[in-house]
């Protein structure tokens, strides 16, 4: 099987897995399994923001939120080190899948391994594979999710808000907040006076 092959097929398992996603949601009269749209979305931003990526970190980012349906917030307990935990138990069932049709795909343990590291988030700003994966969520939350998150939470404060920009800006390299701010990445326009408050450090 040719490498392109093994891609091809490993796309496919991880678009069949996220089909499966009970949550609908719908873009420009398109309806998609919330994941699915997820998926591609990460796909669509990683060949914008760095395209010569190659195919095991390509697979990564698509696998960032793979079945995440399965494992429930409320499947943990309440308060911040439940929801710690919960993350945690999400990067390693998201890199477990990601490592299992990788492997269905017929991918080499060494390619496997890599992507399951960046999947479960390992070595955050010291693995570049871990940095890149986590740069293109911060972008793909700030293009297309960003708003839908503040017109869910509209009792949050401007401070508040400020505070959740430069948490997200921080995780990021100093690439990806160049590309942000270059005019590559769609800032939501309501919150753009906002973000860039926040990363003027004023």
């Amino acid at each position: 099987m040719s490498e392109q092959q093994k891609f091809d097929k490993a796309t496919a398992l991880f678009d069949q897995a996220n089909s499966e996603d009970p949550n609908r949601v719908t873009v420009e009269g398109k309806e998609w399994p919330k994941e699915l749209l997820y998926s591609h979305r990460m796909s669509e931003m990683l060949a914008r923001y760095a395209p010569e990526t190659d195919d095991a970190m390509k697979l990564a980012i698509r696998a960032q939120h793979i079945q995440r349906w399965k494992t429930p917030r409320d499947s943990y307990p309440e308060g911040r080190q439940g929801y710690f935990q919960w993350r945690t138990g999400l990067y390693k069932f998201h890199a477990e899948t990601a490592g299992r049709l990788m492997a269905e795909a017929g991918y080499d343990a060494a390619s496997i391994e890599r992507a399951k590291k960046a999947v479960g988030k390992k070595a955050l700003k010291v693995n570049p594979d871990s940095q890149l994966l986590e740069d293109v969520a911060d972008l793909v939350f700030i293009e297309h999710y960003m708003l839908e998150f503040a017109e869910k939470h509209p009792e949050y404060s401007e401070e508040k808000w400020l505070d959740i920009v430069r948490k997200t800006w921080a995780k990021m390299s100093a690439a990806a907040q160049e590309f942000a701010l270059s005019g590559a990445l769609k800032l939501p326009e309501p919150l753009i006076p906002l973000i860039q408050k926040a990363v003027s450090g004023k």
